[in-house]
């Protein structure tokens, strides 16, 4: 786990990132592979590179403020990477949330941040509760629809609890887009009614389903969740709706800024309830979870600061060696 996190780190410091949101960065890959999440985490890493030696995520974005009332904060990311924007952004959050006992905070003209559960932990893990979204290019038609119109729309949620906090995360399609690109680097199909291509048939090509559309979670309450989703980020935040965010995924397009939005929201649990006992209710609802026979969500997830530095985190041969290729050749001291 370390040498990735290393390696990773090392490979954004190279293409001009400064070392801290470097490694900030690199937490939140590594996070999503220890967590099984391989779709959001450094598989994506080359394209994350290529975009910043491209100008489509600059190296230098800083994340400015853009309005400021306390309890509700609104930052630029000057289309930077999102990862360590969003992490930094749920940091304040969380601040704020203590200060106040709810907090939101918004980040527009962004870039992708990777899994949003690893945001939702960074809030349980202290004792809040809070919701995440995102946006991104459009993968999702209306329902019955046949052009791409919103994004997967992803939500995360974290909860405190004993035994292991609450962390929710899906994407209001059927599948997130990352699983299609894993896919699709496997050179493996896809299953049935996972994707629709360009034409808005379905298919198994995982290249096609790229450029294609993604089929939404629960057909028409599936859609509505992801406009609700699109309404909070792109909406609500902005600057762009998702069908005018360049795809991630498409090289002649690496160039060019996403502009995308997240929104974080938090809430402190010893202010929520009447009485002050939300904390003892959340306990109650795990362990009632337990006694019928479930398991909360997200419950056996660990932080990175939770397990042995080196704990295995498996990578494809391809991937690891396409990732140590790219690391800058160190001047001879001959």
């Amino acid at each position: 786990m370390q040498d990735l996190l290393a390696l990773t780190a090392e490979l954004l410091v190279d293409r001009g990132l400064a070392r801290d949101r470097a490694e900030r960065t690199a937490k939140v890959l590594v996070q999503a592979e220890l967590w099984g999440i391989g779709s959001h985490g450094v598989l994506r890493l080359p394209i994350y590179l290529d975009r910043l030696a491209e100008g489509g995520h600059p190296a230098d974005a800083d994340l400015t403020t853009v309005d400021d009332t306390g309890p509700l904060l609104t930052l630029d990311g000057n289309g930077g990477l999102g990862h360590w924007q969003l992490a930094e952004a749920t940091s304040r959050a969380v601040e704020r949330a203590g200060r106040y006992g709810i907090a939101a905070a918004g980040v527009a003209n962004s870039g992708h941040c990777g899994a949003l559960g690893v945001y939702a932990a960074q809030i349980a893990d202290v004792g809040m509760a809070g919701l995440v979204f995102s946006c991104g290019p459009a993968a999702l038609p209306a329902w019955g629809g046949r052009t791409a119109l919103l994004s997967t729309s992803p939500i995360a949620a974290g909860f405190p609890m004993p035994g292991g906090n609450a962390i929710i995360d899906l994407a209001m399609s059927t599948v997130a887009r990352g699983k299609i690109a894993a896919h699709a680097r496997a050179g493996e199909p896809l299953p049935d009614g996972w994707a629709l291509d360009a034409d808005g048939e379905p298919t198994n090509d995982p290249v096609a389903a790229l450029t294609g559309m993604l089929s939404p979670l629960g057909g028409a309450k599936g859609f509505a969740l992801a406009f609700m989703v699109e309404a909070l980020t792109a909406g609500l935040v902005g600057p762009l709706l998702s069908a005018d965010v360049p795809d991630f995924f498409d090289r002649e397009q690496y160039g060019a800024s996403q502009r995308i939005a997240h929104l974080v929201i938090v809430l402190d649990p010893a202010r929520t309830g009447a009485g002050g006992d939300a904390e003892q209710r959340l306990g109650e609802l795990a362990e009632r979870t337990a006694q019928a026979g479930g398991r909360v969500p997200g419950s056996r997830r660990r932080s990175l600061e939770q397990v042995e530095p080196d704990t295995p985190i498996d990578i494809a041969d391809d991937l690891w060696e396409e990732l140590t290729t790219r690391r800058e050749p160190t001047e001879s001291t001959e």
